[in-house]
Formats: structure tokens, C-alpha cells, sequence
């Protein structure tokens, strides 16, 4: 799972930070701190801080293990 923050958006509310406290945490009042690559076992409360996010400045991309899948249902 990739996680990216728009740091301009990011207006330190801090939501994410209470809900994935792993994955997110603020450094000072308005500097948030994240980990890119999240790994699989925080999947729900990173969905949930991303979800919780006031201006929407979380991305999720769970593709990664639906390409490899797929890429291997199609092999010869």
C-alpha cells in the first residue's frame, strides 16, 4: 500500500494522526509526518484516517496487489 499526503492541502487538523497514529504524527503544530509505504496490517486505520481527512489530502492506492494478481491470472 502507497500512501501519499498533498502537503499543500494538508491544513494539520490532525485527524489522521489520532486514527493511524503508526502511519501518521505531527511534528509541531502544523508539520504532519507520514510513512509512504504503510504496510498491510494498518490498511483499515490508514483507510479510516484517509477518510477522516477534512480536505481530502490523503491518497490510498491499493492497486499494487490487484496488478500483481491480475498480471498473474493472465499468464501463459
Amino acid at each position: 500500500m502507497r500512501v501519499v499526503v498533498d502537503l499543500s492541502r494538508c491544513e494539520g487538523y490532525a485527524q489522521c494522526a489520532f486514527l493511524a497514529p503508526d502511519a501518521f504524527r505531527m511534528h509541531g503544530e502544523e508539520a504532519l509526518m507520514y510513512d509512504p509505504s504503510a504496510d498491510d496490517a494498518r490498511r483499515e486505520q490508514v483507510l479510516r484516517a484517509a477518510a477522516a481527512c477534512p480536505v481530502q489530502a490523503i491518497l490510498v492506492d491499493q492497486l499494487e496487489g490487484r496488478v500483481s494478481s491480475s498480471a498473474e491470472a493472465s499468464a501463459p
